[in-house]
């Protein structure tokens, strides 16, 4: 009887011992899984902070020549939109872009400092035979319209009309443009010689090149008012200099929403 008794001891002792390791193993279990949850919560906010730095960077290796003449160091290419009173001969130029033939918009000097025999060009139908003229090979040309969508390699590009309102500077008939060119997932608008028009509005851009002189295009105050209705990350005035001043470029950026970021490019 003594020996029954003690066995059946045993064996509840055994079983206790089974349920209390069964529950130290649930908790440990649970505590594991709480911390795998902490650690995801952390990664996610460290991509975070790695995205705000991406969109941080995305004007690095842009700059302004002079009046509308923009360069672009992006993704291993070099892009020049109307380059214009280059003064170096670089040869560097991967894409030329032109909105339209007027000098300060295409100038064949500035363009000889920065083509090369593999530069791709992308101009308006009225310079066609002028980039030809330039001994360039016609599969490097890409003729554009207003309001056309193409990809060139890695670039996805849109045609935006350009032209004037009030005025016959830039008449709407002449199929002039700006462009919208997405590298790596952030759009570049250059809006090209224009007044603020109904196709403009529908845009949609990370950065923004506006022209802000007046006379042959909208003035600083238009300028302000399209921008800010656009709202793109970054607004970067030009077309100042030879008409308009740094001036119109200072008093555009003060105008700017504070979610827009202003910058006058050197």
């Amino acid at each position: 009887m003594i020996n029954l008794k003690k066995i059946i001891i045993s064996f509840v002792i055994i079983i206790i011992a089974f349920f209390l390791a069964f529950l130290l193993f649930k908790y440990n279990k649970r505590n594991n899984g709480n911390n795998t949850t902490i650690t995801k919560t952390t990664v996610k906010n460290n991509n975070k902070v790695d995205n705000k730095q991406n969109k941080e960077d995305i004007m690095d290796g842009i700059t302004l020549n002079f009046h509308a003449s923009i360069r672009m160091e992006k993704n291993n290419n070099i892009i020049y939109f109307d380059p214009y009173k280059i003064e170096d001969s670089k040869n560097d130029a991967n894409y030329i872009f032109i909105t339209h033939s007027h000098y300060d918009h295409y100038d064949e000097d500035s363009i000889k400092k920065v083509m090369n025999e593999n530069t791709k060009f992308i101009v308006t139908n009225d310079l066609e035979d002028k980039i030809i003229s330039l001994g360039v090979n016609e599969s490097n040309i890409k003729i554009v319209y207003p309001s056309e969508s193409f990809d060139i390699d890695d670039l996805k590009i849109n045609t935006v009309p350009a032209y004037n309102v009030n005025s016959t500077y830039h008449k709407k008939s002449y199929n002039w443009v700006g462009y919208v060119v997405e590298i790596k997932g952030i759009k570049y608008y250059i809006v090209g010689d224009s007044d603020v028009t109904d196709e403009m509005k529908k845009v949609s851009c990370d950065v923004m090149f506006v022209p802000v002189g007046g006379t042959y295009t909208m003035n600083y105050d238009d300028a302000v008012k399209i921008v800010n209705e656009i709202k793109p990350k970054y607004a970067v005035p030009i077309h100042y200099g030879i008409v308009g001043s740094k001036e119109d470029a200072k008093n555009f950026i003060k105008g700017l929403d504070t979610s827009i970021k202003g910058i006058i490019l050197n």
